[in-house]
């Protein structure tokens, strides 16, 4: 029970102490003129668990949900981190391998802040992230990441992910791990803008 008790408080204090409304890491665009225009939740889950992150962060900033799709699903074997072969072993030793989506946001133009959610794979982002953010240009956009992880933190994801969206304003947001409430995560997100 004590340990229960030992991470709900840490998980807590890890969605209070960064993000959005505190001093966070950002790289970029400069801020200049905040906005509280349209909002994109903008996700890639490969097994479910970014999904609901996604959806609760749709959810507290009333955005519109997009799935990041590859054009070929990742099977169990494809995931699989310990096979040097598996196909996410193979995209993510190679910083130029882009996975293909399979589509786009119609109407970009339309997003002033873009949440991008995704699981940390070897310590960043999955590859298929790159791909999505070179499909448009994000220059004068907030793109304010979250993630899912199983036990690293952001690590490498801003300065990996910062060369795909020049002219962006690309924020270091939340890892949203262990399904945090609604609440949780609104108390995040209006920090956001």
């Amino acid at each position: 029970m004590k340990k229960l008790v030992a991470f709900t408080f840490m998980a807590s204090f890890i969605l209070s102490a960064f993000g959005c409304g505190n001093k966070q890491k950002t790289e970029g665009a400069e801020s200049g003129k905040e906005t509280t225009g349209k909002v994109l939740v903008a996700y890639f889950s490969a097994t479910g668990t970014t999904a609901a992150a996604a959806k609760t962060v749709a959810e507290a900033t009333e955005g519109d949900l997009f799935e990041i799709q590859p054009v070929k699903a990742y099977s169990d074997a494809d995931l699989n981190w310990n096979d040097k072969r598996s196909r996410s072993t193979v995209e993510m030793k190679d910083k130029k391998a882009r996975p293909e989506v399979a589509s786009k946001v119609e109407d970009m133009n339309q997003y002033d802040i873009i949440f991008l959610g995704y699981p940390i794979w070897w310590y960043t982002a999955p590859r298929i992230i790159n791909t999505f953010l070179e499909q448009y240009d994000l220059s004068g956009k907030r793109v304010i990441l979250f993630a899912t992880s199983g036990g690293s933190g952001f690590e490498n994801s801003l300065t990996d992910l910062q060369p795909s969206a020049p002219g962006a304003k690309m924020e270091e947001g939340r890892l949203l791990n262990g399904a945090p409430s609604l609440e949780e995560v609104k108390a995040w997100t209006d920090g956001c803008f």
